[in-house]
């Protein structure tokens, strides 16, 4: 997106439109500079559009002076269509694992690189966990993020192994590693992980699949976050199976997901 110029005639709503679409997985913050850089427009009339979009919620203003999409942006993407669909019919499942588990249950669709957490329930007593609704993690240091990125197409999972961070000691940063990781989540149909993502916290994950005439397309998955001490998960994987097996059936007969 960088390096877009600013072609004569362009009305306030595509400057502003442009301004959106600056940032991305891998600019999530930019300062008032960088914007204007990135679309083109002097820096007075980025300053302007800027504090509109500011006060309106689209973006947020940082501490540090730069910017990030505002919690306006992710409210009204809730309501779009899918997303609003999805959350609807998987939110009695998810109480159903929370009951059972008594930990942290969360929802996540694949964005990009990224696990984009729709929904999550958690009581008091559950682990700390560094995401909430709205929240991106990386595909390869969550449980969730796992099972989406081992039924990505091959060229976004040669993208992720390319871009392996660290997020704690024990995120897994080697990509042959990575690759017989992905392979087993396929094999096994759920994923593990224990203090990749953050201290503290492990995490066991099973894919959301709806069935279409092509075949089984994996939507969503469904994820549980517990103390990484807990020896039970293997047994906890047909508690979220049946969750997501019911959540899948009922996606299948809505018309978004067809």
């Amino acid at each position: 997106m960088a390096g877009r110029s600013s072609a004569p005639g362009r009305t306030v709503t595509s400057r502003a439109l442009g301004i959106l679409d600056a940032f991305g997985n891998d600019t999530p913050r930019l300062s008032l500079s960088e914007i204007a850089e990135r679309t083109g427009t002097p820096l007075t009339t980025t300053h302007r559009l800027l504090a509109e979009l500011t006060d309106w919620g689209a973006l947020a203003r940082r501490t540090d002076g730069r910017y990030e999409i505002g919690r306006k942006l992710w409210d009204l993407g809730l309501l779009a269509p899918v997303q609003l669909e999805l959350r609807q019919v998987a939110a009695p499942f998810l109480s159903d694992v929370h009951t059972t588990i008594r930990d942290t249950v969360q929802l996540a669709v694949r964005d990009g690189l990224s696990a984009l957490y729709v929904e999550r329930i958690s009581g008091r007593e559950s682990v700390p966990v560094v995401n909430q609704v709205g929240t991106r993690l990386p595909l390869h240091a969550t449980g969730v993020g796992k099972v989406l990125l081992a039924a990505a197409p091959p060229e976004v999972v040669e993208q992720a192994l390319r871009s392996l961070t660290r997020q704690t000691r024990n995120t897994v940063v080697d990509p042959g590693r990575m690759r017989r990781e992905l392979a087993e989540v396929r094999r096994r149909h759920y994923a593990r992980t224990s203090e990749e993502m953050s201290p503290g916290a492990a995490s066991l994950a099973v894919p959301v699949q709806v069935e279409r005439r092509s075949g089984p397309v994996v939507v969503a998955a469904l994820g549980i976050v517990v103390p990484p001490y807990r020896r039970d998960l293997p047994r906890l994987v047909p508690v979220l199976q049946v969750a997501s097996r019911g959540i899948g059936r009922e996606l299948a007969r809505t018309r978004d997901f067809h």
